[in-house]
């Protein structure tokens, strides 16, 4: 990703500089999440789900939600929500039951097995965690500082979407 920062100023650059590095690290990141999930799974011999389905199953725990609160609480990202519940629910991961007030809603929750991936996901973040203190790549305080800015700019994004457009 690169834009042409020529007409910004010296200060204007730089910001602009880091701004398209985070995206991109973001990006990324969230590409190797996505890779690190699979190699656990592939691992492990769970093969008939994808990350993206593992990450949903984490997302959701001991919840019982729609599929639009998937997307408004910000556990499921793709556009794809109804293709990935139904694959789960088939495959046994996830029970679904028709609301008793508005028929047309569907409430999903974790069966057993999407209890399992959950707990698989969960280890494997564990442990994580415990290898970036032990090698010192962040720390707790670290952490919550990238959360913070993560956090502003997701605002600053939505006030983006809600107000200016």
């Amino acid at each position: 990703m690169t834009l042409h920062t020529n007409l910004l100023d010296g200060s204007d650059k730089a910001l602009m500089s880091s701004y398209l590095e985070s995206l991109a690290l973001v990006e990324r990141l969230h590409r190797l999440l996505l890779d690190v999930v699979k190699d656990e799974f592939e691992r492990l011999g769970v093969l008939e789900i994808n990350s993206v389905q593992a990450l949903l199953l984490f997302n959701v725990g001991d919840n019982e939600v729609t599929a639009g609160e998937l997307k408004s609480r910000g556990y499921y990202q793709g556009s794809n929500v109804s293709y990935n519940l139904k694959k789960l629910v088939d495959l046994g991961y996830m029970h679904h039951q028709r609301s008793e007030i508005d028929r047309r809603s569907v409430r999903v929750s974790l069966t057993e097995k999407g209890r399992y991936i959950r707990t698989v996901l969960n280890d494997l973040f564990a442990r994580h965690t415990e290898g970036f203190e032990q090698r010192g790549i962040i720390n707790s305080e670290g952490m919550e500082n990238i959360n913070q800015s993560l956090k502003r700019m997701e605002r600053y994004w939505t006030d983006q979407i809600r107000y200016i457009y």
